[in-house]
């Protein structure tokens, strides 16, 4: 029988990135809320006794969302830290003994995906698996092969039930928004098939580059860091069947099920672009072929969605940092309209960050004798209110072994078989200037109305 609550959590990766600017963040955040009492262990390979490790954390929590003192003296006192390199069972060895008397701990691996075997083998081999949790971020592999040996390598050690796949846009308050605006309001719900919509764009847009992770893009790329876990996991969120049971599991295999059906991308599928000045970036190679920026067409093999494309927009240096989704209606044709050309077509527009707005598009008649229309947006906004980030909340739900935020296996394998034609095949590379959107051979694959382009604050 699974564990209630995890009774410990270990992080590798501590001196990291992800560590100082979400992890930190999110620990402190359940302690002060009182979810969260429970040892904290770090472990890097950085030579720091416990006052060190405490001060890289309260460092990263003043420069990430400002100190307070209170509620770091309750963390601090949680906080453990152990010196060594993954790769030798003397590391493991001081870890089963600072976990003491705990029994079923999470494991947060927040270390390069090369290093996932090799911690969870030392885990395992130091017999430190039994009854525990483990969380591994993204990318889940590179392809659909490397997928399916991790999954091969986690089950050696951990039931399905105990592995927890982090996708922090599933803990999104604006996609659990999303979800609830469509399965709350049959009057959209029942409208949300090929019958009623044209197509659906989705573009996740960020004004600024790689950051310093030159390294990590180099082995990354704008599809494997985003496309084939951020934006296939929306595109299951606005397709997905209502579930039949309220059930957390339930949910999980409507997100599984949809992504089942997405098409087998071909190369004329995809654009992808890099923008000027990433190959001037440190770590990156002189001669790069990564893409920074990717444009995708994506169908499903469903009836209920038959013949919509989907258009996949991402990357980075373009003129706004924002999120947004966009479902365009089919126009109407309707003999009692005075217009010479079919009006344009409603559309929901879901902007998901940084602010979160609910808007609809829809055509008003103008005053006077003739049946024509002026469209206006009606729009809703959403306080941010006192919303919990991403990682705490996932963070939490590891703990008590719920799932249904996460990522399961056959959905993980479902997102890279749709994506592995592309990845296997080269295709043309195109650059672009920063500050624009992207290459202009991307228009090609959405038609003559052209892309949505996002734009900056609202």
């Amino acid at each position: 029988m699974p564990v209630e609550q995890s009774d410990a959590i270990v992080f590798f990766g501590a001196s990291g990135d992800l560590a100082y600017k979400k992890i930190f963040p999110a620990l402190q955040a359940m302690v002060r809320r009182g979810r969260l009492d429970r040892p904290v262990i770090g472990i890097a390979r950085r030579d720091w006794n416990l006052e060190q490790f405490r001060a890289r954390v309260r460092d990263g929590l003043a420069h990430q969302v400002g100190f307070d003192a209170q509620a770091f003296a309750k963390f601090s006192r949680l906080l453990r830290y152990v010196c060594g390199d993954y790769r030798e069972a003397a590391t493991f060895e001081r870890l089963r003994k600072e976990l003491g008397a705990a029994a079923s701990p999470l494991y947060y691996l927040a270390v390069p995906p090369s290093m996932f075997a090799t911690v969870v083998e030392g885990l395992t081999k130091a017999g430190c698996v039994k009854d525990a949790r483990v969380v591994i971020e993204k990318p889940f592999g590179r392809d659909l092969s490397s997928a399916q040996a991790l999954n091969r390598t986690l089950h050696a050690s951990f039931p399905e039930h105990a592995i927890f796949r982090i996708d922090h846009y599933l803990g999104k308050e604006p996609v659990q928004n999303l979800l609830y605006f469509r399965f709350a309001n049959p009057l959209f719900e029942g409208v949300w098939n090929s019958r009623h919509i044209e197509r659906v764009q989705i573009t996740m847009a960020e004004r600024f580059g790689v950051a310093g992770r030159g390294r990590f893009y180099e082995e990354a790329g704008a599809i494997r860091d985003v496309v084939q876990n951020h934006m296939l996991m929306m595109i299951a969120c606005l397709t997905m069947s209502e579930p039949t049971v309220n059930d957390r599991e339930a949910i999980r295999e409507a997100r599984a099920s949809a992504l089942k059906t997405i098409r087998p991308l071909k190369p004329s599928d995809v654009v992808r672009g890099q923008f000027r000045g990433y190959r001037q970036e440190h770590g990156v190679a002189l001669d790069s072929q990564v893409e920074t920026f990717a444009a995708l067409r994506v169908y499903l093999d469903s009836d209920r969605w038959t013949d919509v494309p989907f258009h996949v927009r991402v990357g980075k240096c373009l003129p706004v940092t924002a999120t947004e989704v966009l479902i365009e209606f089919k126009r109407p044709s309707c003999p009692i309209l005075d217009e010479h050309e079919p009006p344009l077509a409603d559309y929901i527009r879901f902007r998901l960050g940084p602010e979160v707005v609910i808007a609809l598009g829809a055509k008003f008649k103008r005053p006077g004798e003739a049946m024509v229309g002026e469209r206006t947006e009606l729009v809703a906004r959403h306080g941010s209110g006192d919303d919990m980030d991403p990682y705490e909340r996932l963070l939490g739900d590891a703990m008590r072994g719920d799932a249904m935020l996460f990522a399961r296996e056959d959905a993980v394998e479902a997102a890279w078989r749709a994506l592995d034609p592309i990845l296997r095949t080269a295709t043309p590379l195109y650059e672009y200037e920063p500050n624009t959107w992207g290459p202009r051979e991307a228009d090609g694959l959405i038609g003559s109305d052209g892309w949505h382009n996002p734009e900056g604050t609202l």
